[in-house]
């Protein structure tokens, strides 16, 4: 508004653009500031400037003159008829030929100075690209006007006036560039959105409607404003007018205040961090060591993130970061996304909370746009990103970004927005937030190394110790994001939260292998009826086969089960034509091309295999 009023007696025209369709802040009287609509404050702040009159004309509602508190609206009246515009209720009809002739007689107008203020301008032209033959003639009037216009002295003492006119778009390119670009009697005056200093007079005004603002504690009354505030970052004043709004309706208090900005911004009334049962967190290492074997320092590192998630504490005061963050570091299979699984069933009681996304799909340049969705005016702007639409649907979950070592660095530009302030902005236009939400990535970086001549050699081996396997580990992943992406903010956002997984060692593999033996055969005694049991020497012998190779961890223990026990157990069940109730012993198993398992029916004496 300064800028604005200081270039008046030197511009005939201005155009207003970025954050119009805000309420802006209003000094209604001394040290009094109200949130008002944007033309009430142009208007009153143009009749104070020395204006007689401010007309304000949309596309839709067409011309009317904006009249101040206790003024008599006849007056409006009397300017329209002067300007050849006939008045229906005070609102003379829209049209872009119309407004063409209008706005000639505006400029030239003699006598007391008047203001246009053409609100809705972005939608005067219907293809920017390529205007039609009234809009071309209606902004090449506006260019000539602004170079014929002349300010005159009006007032005691005189001042200079011209007769303005205010173009009030949503971007400066909505209007032709031919008039604006090189035009020096034309100012362009961008509209910020409201910073700390114009959220909180504002804030302050609005929590006294909370209950139990007026009478509380000056120290409580400090903090619940500062929080708001600080909570409030990057929303607009009517943002904030609807939250408290928002509050004053769901009879929150003034102390309640963080829990409706929360409301607001995801759209969830309930607040799932709020129903978890802390009684189960602090008994959850068990129930995570039973699912992720031999990373008894990842579990516990986990745990404290989501203690910290769950309690708030050393949470940020200002934006709004996402609940935690983890970067997950290892070998392939040792249990890096079964531990995000694991996390999801045990904070929100659902692995549906769990969203997953392989970035080896968004290695392309473009690929961001999947996640976001694409930009307006390219194919699949309607449908939305992958990623946005997810957290839109469930702001509360587990996101799990698989393998990000292969994530195009356009897209790691995208996760610094989320880190940093918790919210992205999709395609379309709209804010997600992420507030709400707990971030995992993994990455298999640090297993192998590149060579000179680009071929890849293990880093590390399981015949290394943990904590020479952190530090390598570690050490490739920093050189990979400094050196190599040129990312580090990435890693400075996630902080000491990079958790590097062991190897699968011997001792932990046979706790695996014999977890998933049992498991299997106590799905075919519940899912069959059938009982399935192996002698000691063809346990010996399966445990053998399947243990002889660590270097794919867990998961390689997994497809070997299957290989050596499931499918030959399947097949021998299927040759014995076995039945509910039935009882077997594995007394043999026989490595081949295929393996084959001696199954006896020790209930009726039988050998099949």
């Amino acid at each position: 508004m300064k800028d604005l009023l200081r270039f008046l007696p030197l511009k005939s025209q201005f155009v207003l653009s970025g954050n119009v369709r805000d309420l802006q802040l209003f000094e209604a009287g001394p040290g009094v500031l109200t949130p008002r609509p944007m033309l009430q404050v142009l208007a009153a702040e143009l009749r104070f400037a020395g204006f007689a009159h401010v007309i304000s004309y949309d596309p839709a509602a067409g011309f009317k003159v904006i009249s101040l508190p206790n003024e008599d609206p006849s007056q409006g009246t009397e300017v329209m008829k002067q300007l050849g515009l006939q008045a229906v209720n005070g609102a003379a009809p829209a049209g872009l030929e119309l407004f063409t002739e209008t706005l000639q007689r505006i400029v030239g107008r003699p006598g007391e100075p008047v203001a246009l203020v053409a609100d809705f301008a972005s939608r005067m032209i219907v293809r920017a690209e390529a205007i039609s033959g009234p809009e071309h003639q209606a902004f090449t009037r506006a260019l000539v006007l602004s170079h014929q216009a002349r300010s005159r002295p009006h007032g005691t003492p005189p001042r200079p006036f011209f007769n303005t006119v205010l173009w009030i778009v949503d971007k400066e390119g909505d209007l032709p560039d031919w008039l604006l670009i090189g035009n020096p009697r034309i100012r362009h005056v961008p509209i910020a959105k409201p910073d700390h200093r114009a959220r909180r007079p504002l804030a302050a005004s609005l929590l006294r409607s909370l209950d139990g603002y007026l009478k509380a504690d000056p120290l409580a009354a400090t903090k619940a404003l500062d929080d708001f505030v600080d909570q409030t970052e990057g929303l607009l004043l009517v943002d904030l007018t609807s939250i408290v709004q928002l509050g004053r309706t769901e009879g929150l208090g003034f102390a309640e205040i963080a829990d409706a900005v929360r409301r607001y911004k995801v759209g969830v009334t309930e607040d799932p961090w709020r129903r978890i049962d802390r009684a189960k967190i602090r008994g959850a290492t068990d129930f995570i060591r039973n699912r992720v074997k031999g990373q008894e320092h990842a579990v516990v590192h986990m745990l404290d993130i989501i203690k910290r998630a769950v309690t708030g504490v050393g949470a940020p005061r200002r934006g709004g970061r996402p609940r935690g963050v983890t970067f997950l570091a290892g070998p392939t299979g040792v249990g890096k996304t079964e531990l995000a699984k694991t996390i999801t069933h045990l904070l929100f009681g659902d692995q549906g909370a769990y969203i997953r996304f392989d970035m080896s799909e968004f290695s392309a340049e473009h690929s961001d746009q999947r996640l976001i969705g694409a930009p307006p005016g390219y194919v699949g702007y309607d449908v939305g990103g992958e990623l946005t639409n997810a957290i839109r649907e469930r702001p509360f979950s587990v996101v799990l970004f698989d393998e990000i070592e292969k994530a195009h660095p356009r897209i790691l530009d995208k996760f610094l927005q989320i880190l940093d302030d918790g919210v992205l902005t999709s395609g379309r236009g709209d804010r997600v937030y992420f507030s709400e939400a707990f971030i995992v990535f993994t990455s298999n970086l640090g297993i192998y190394r590149l060579q000179a001549d680009g071929s890849r050699v293990p880093n590390v081996t399981p015949e290394d110790g943990f904590t020479e396997v952190e530090a390598r580990v570690r050490s490739e992943i920093e050189h990979h994001f400094k050196a190599v992406l040129n990312r580090p903010e990435i890693l400075n956002r996630i902080g000491d939260n990079v958790l590097v997984f062991d190897f699968i060692r011997p001792a932990v593999a046979e706790q695996i292998f014999a977890d998933m033996v049992e498991s299997t055969l106590s799905d075919i005694a519940s899912a069959q009826g059938i009982s399935v049991h192996l002698d000691a020497s063809s346990l010996g012998r399966l445990r053998s086969l399947c243990l002889a190779d660590l270097s794919n961890g867990g998961r390689g223990i997994r497809n070997k089960v299957e290989t050596h026990l499931l499918n030959p157990l399947a097949r021998a069940l299927f040759d014995a034509d076995a039945s509910q109730g039935q009882s077997f012993e594995v007394r043999g198993v026989e490595h081949g091309s295929t393996t084959m398992l001696h199954l006896v029916d020790i209930v009726t004496p039988g050998t099949a295999g």
